[in-house]
């Protein structure tokens, strides 16, 4: 999740104390679903997969990697497989 908030420009702007409290390990999700209510189809699913890799509870449909140039599937697979290496 950290990697796609760090490589990813759009998300990257997010990655602030406004939405991150690092003391107690939690995202503020319903403001972060707000801010991207205008962001492109696939900025939004960049985001849902992090929330996801971030806690599972935040479902994600994988068919949304179809929105996603090279750069950005490259990244998204770098974060699943970051998130469930061994």
């Amino acid at each position: 999740m950290l990697h796609l908030f760090s490589k990813h420009y759009k998300l990257n702007q997010c990655f602030t104390t406004k939405y991150f409290d690092f003391r107690t390990e939690t995202i503020k999700i319903s403001a972060l679903k707000r801010q991207s209510s205008t962001w492109s189809e696939s900025e939004k699913f960049m985001l849902k997969l992090a929330l996801h890799l971030f806690n599972s509870s935040n479902k994600v449909d994988l068919s949304g990697m179809d929105y996603l140039d090279d750069h950005n599937t490259r990244l998204a697979i770098e974060a699943i497989a970051m998130r469930y290496e061994n």
